[in-house]
């Protein structure tokens, strides 16, 4: 839960920065992210860091690059209806960075890494452990030549323990994290969320870690090393579950769509749908009764606390299910909202993309497609709304390789005969 519909609400800013804003330099601005990642874990983490306004500049395989470039169908089509190489699935996580197509195993290649990374700020990788070692892109590799180098590893398990070798996948995470054993119905079967959440919760987890590096590196001059884990992260996640299960020993029950500590705290069939009821303590409880004509109910000592609520759960919910599908959605929206029972629908994305509290916070941004600007792309804005140094939106995903000449010109001096020679070899 977040505000309390039972206390003051503080006032907005007078004069709130729009989330669209697209000129500024952005709070990382200066900073240079050498993004060494594929998937979803660290695009997600370098793409809330180029929101903020930090260069990243992506390394990826020539021919192929980011796996999810094919993870389609649902492909960025240019104005002539022509399918592009940049799957929806490409575009959720790599806007506001410029791609380079090198081939780190050949040793020219290897070597055009190297020296980006001496010119970094913050290197991301995701690379299997020791992956990178190889290639002389290893931290150990890089320290001494750029010591104020944070350089963030994300794996499946981190860089050390029993399973450190082993593969690591959002779904597998989740099953293994616990998170499945907690969601879904009491007698279905366990069930993973509908997004990877294990993958963007390790992302957020690693741009926060970032973010924390950079300052020490700051007040000392000093990078560090960070090892991230999808594993790690997600039994991070678990928050309240996971504190019960410490208090108690006991492994929590799968709720379906309730909660575990509050009650009634869930969906609930309406006639026309479905409404969510989030009631928050005792007196919310004594509104809701009101309003659904529950004579009598919030009186009664099974269920005039929340505790009492939660030992007597199934006798309170059978009350209240039948109130609740007598009328629409709507009807209870506007009965239950008034007296401050927090409550709500459930959206599918059409109607959250056309919420209008989605809208006038802007959770939507156009921007040319990086190889047509014919076309534009709809995505998902960034949720950070900084007054003095909003995200900035100056890039769509990029194409394959669309940037490479442009920044080993820019960042390594090479002439166009370095290039047309890298080019005969294959590396770039």
């Amino acid at each position: 839960m977040t505000d309390n519909p039972d206390l003051p609400q503080s006032e907005p800013p007078s004069s709130p920065a729009s989330p669209h804003e697209t000129s500024g330099p952005g709070a990382l601005a200066g900073l240079r992210i050498l993004d060494l990642t594929r998937i979803l874990a660290g695009p997600f983490c370098t793409q809330m860091l180029g929101d903020l306004g930090a260069d990243v500049v992506k390394i990826e395989r020539p021919g192929l690059g980011d796996d999810t470039r094919h993870w389609g169908p649902n492909y960025v089509q240019s104005a002539d209806g022509v399918q592009s190489g940049e799957s929806a699935y490409f575009v959720s996580a790599n806007r506001n960075k410029r791609s380079l197509s090198i081939d780190i195993a050949h040793p020219d290649g290897a070597q055009l890494v190297r020296q980006l990374a001496l010119q970094a700020d913050v290197l991301v990788e995701n690379y299997k452990v020791g992956g990178l070692a190889k290639y002389g892109l290893s931290y150990e590799d890089l320290k001494d030549q750029n010591p104020g180098l944070v350089y963030c590893s994300i794996t499946g398990f981190g860089q050390t323990g029993p399973y450190a070798q082993h593969a690591g996948y959002d779904f597998m995470i989740q099953g293994l994290g616990g998170i499945m054993s907690l969601t879904g119905e009491p007698e279905g079967q366990p069930m993973k969320t509908g997004v990877a959440i294990a993958d963007v919760m390790c992302g957020m987890y690693a741009g926060t870690a970032i973010l924390a590096a950079l300052r020490h590196r700051d007040l000392t001059g000093q990078g560090q090393y960070i090892d991230m884990a999808l594993l790690d992260t997600q039994v991070a996640w678990l928050i309240n579950q996971g504190q019960n299960y410490l208090l108690t020993d006991t492994a929590p029950p799968r709720y379906g769509n309730a909660h575990p500590n509050i009650v009634p705290y869930q969906a609930f069939s309406a006639a026309d749908g479905h409404v969510i009821v989030a009631v928050g303590n005792d007196r919310q409880f004594r509104r809701f009764c009101d309003v659904t004509g529950l004579v009598g109910v919030a009186d009664d000592e099974r269920f005039a606390t929340n505790n009492a609520r939660v030992a007597h759960r199934e006798s309170l919910i059978a009350l209240i299910a039948p109130k609740l599908a007598a009328f629409g959605v709507d009807h209870w929206l506007e009965n239950l909202q008034v007296v401050g029972v927090p409550c709500g629908p459930v959206n599918d994305l059409a109607q959250v993309f056309d919420d209008p509290q989605v809208k006038h916070r802007e959770m939507v941004h156009d921007l040319p497609h990086a190889m047509d600007t014919r076309v534009t792309v709809r995505q998902i804005a960034s949720p950070m709304k900084l007054s003095k140094t909003p995200p900035t939106y100056r890039r769509s995903a990029p194409g394959l390789g669309q940037h490479t000449d442009e920044v080993l010109v820019e960042m390594l001096g090479l002439s166009l005969s370095d290039l047309t020679a890298l080019k005969e070899k294959g590396v770039i």
